[in-house]
C-alpha cells in the first residue's frame, strides 16, 4: 500500500522538475541574454524583430516614447543595469519625446510590451501550484 502512495508523489515531484528544466535551460545554455532590437519608431510602423546577444551585465529593455500622455515611439535592445527604469528625454524628428525604459532578465523577455520579469515569476509560480496541486 505503501508504494501505490508514493507514485503520486514521484510523479508530481517528476512533473515540477520537468516545468523547472523547462525555464530554466535557456538561461544555462547561454553565457549572453539573448533579447529583440528594433530601433527606436513610431508606433505604427513596422519592423522585424532581430534577435540580439547582450554583453555582460545588460538586461534586455523595452522603451515607450510619450508627448504628452500620447505612446508614440518605442524601442528594444539591450542596456546596463544602472540605466533600467529610468525616464531620458529624446530628440526625434524634431520633436521631443519622453522615453522610459523597462528591463528584463530572461531570454526573449522584451518581446511582448508588457513582460516583465516579475509576471514571467508569477506565471511560473502559479503553473508550478497547478501541477503540484494536480489542476493540470
Amino acid at each position: 500500500m505503501l508504494l501505490l502512495t508514493c507514485r503520486p508523489n514521484m510523479l508530481h515531484f517528476l512533473r515540477v522538475a520537468v516545468l523547472w528544466l523547462y525555464f530554466l535551460l535557456p538561461s544555462l545554455l547561454c553565457d549572453n541574454l539573448l533579447c529583440y532590437f528594433s530601433p527606436i519608431m513610431e508606433k505604427e510602423s513596422t519592423f522585424e524583430l532581430i534577435v540580439t546577444e547582450c554583453p555582460p551585465d545588460e538586461l534586455c529593455f523595452k522603451a515607450d516614447g510619450r508627448y504628452g500622455n500620447y505612446s508614440a515611439l518605442s524601442a528594444r535592445g539591450c542596456m546596463a543595469k544602472k540605466e533600467c527604469s529610468q525616464v531620458h528625454s529624446l530628440r526625434f524628428k524634431g520633436t521631443i519625446y519622453s522615453m522610459s525604459y523597462g528591463c528584463c532578465d530572461r531570454p526573449y523577455c522584451n518581446f511582448c510590451p508588457t513582460v516583465t520579469a516579475e509576471s514571467l515569476y508569477i506565471t511560473f509560480t502559479l503553473l508550478t501550484v497547478a501541477v503540484i496541486t494536480n489542476s493540470l
